[in-house]
């Protein structure tokens, strides 16, 4: 019986090598996109829900005031609003995506709106930070901008912002690039920016938080417009720091969640059911 003839196996050459290499680095980096693909894409469909949770607060202002959220990598990218939809049009997928020059990154009908640009630019740009942006025109929050005092201690809610609040003067529409310095050294480190004769601003980790800065921020205006018909009572300063404290402990349940995650669910909830098509 003859011995079986060993089968003799070509060494591999180097260009061999290369194609497979270049196949791997071709799989590593597909599989990369469609994890940033999935990222970007949960981060519209969040957003997009904060546009119609604004919405239905009555927050929105015709085709005005902005949202934005700062998309992951090195790019300095970030998603806003269509110029010239409601906030009720907004979905995931005709979120514009604009760079750090305000043009779009990526193909759109839509384009953003340039004093959208000048102020949320500015934070995302100089706050790592402030991922989430909330700029707002409520009649509440117009009304304390154009207060000299500002917002007041005259309630709780104000209390969450004691010593968290940056103050900008208004130098007309943002409209001016030269602006953004200024504004983003009125805000420094403070979470809250009242625009003096503007509007009100929030700068958040996540859309979650930077939303429900905004809601009791907008509720401390209200209640500061309402309470003002009579003298006010307002805590001495010792009280609001301590509220302030306990409240931060309250907004995470004493560290168990993020700020404004379960706020944040509660009303996503009401628009799934309302209308769920900020999702498309």
């Amino acid at each position: 019986m003859k011995a079986a003839r060993a089968v003799e196996v070509a060494p591999e050459t180097g260009a061999e090598r290369a194609r497979e290499d270049g196949a791997e680095r071709a799989r590593e980096d597909g599989a990369e996109r469609a994890r940033e693909d999935g990222a970007e894409r949960a981060l519209r469909v969040q957003l997009a829900a904060a546009y119609r949770i604004a919405d239905h607060l009555g927050w929105s202002e015709l085709i005005y005031t902005h949202i934005s959220l700062r998309v992951p990598g090195p790019e300095h990218h970030f998603l806003i609003n269509p110029y010239g939809l409601r906030f009720d049009e907004v979905t995931a997928s005709n979120l514009v995506k604009i760079g750090a020059d305000g043009k779009n990154v990526a193909p759109s009908r839509y384009k953003a709106n340039e004093a959208g640009f000048v102020i949320h630019g500015a934070v995302h740009d100089a706050r790592d930070d402030a991922s989430c942006v909330f700029h707002t025109h409520t009649l509440a929050g117009m009304a304390v901008s154009a207060q000299a005092g500002g917002l007041l201690p005259v309630h709780m809610y104000s209390h969450n912002f004691h010593g968290k609040v940056g103050y900008h003067e208004f130098e007309g529409p943002a409209m001016n690039l030269g602006e953004r310095e200024r504004l983003v050294a009125s805000l420094g480190r403070h979470p809250v920016l009242i625009l003096r004769n503007h509007g009100l601003l929030t700068v958040g980790r996540t859309v979650p938080e930077a939303f429900l800065l905004m809601w009791r921020l907008e509720r401390a205006c209200q209640i500061q417009l309402a309470a003002q018909v009579a003298p006010l009572h307002l805590p001495p300063e010792e009280v609001c720091a301590q509220s302030a404290r306990m409240g931060d402990e309250f907004l995470t349940d004493r560290g168990a969640v993020g700020v404004g995650e379960l706020e944040f669910a509660a009303l996503e909830r009401i628009i799934d059911r309302k209308d769920p098509s900020y999702r498309d």
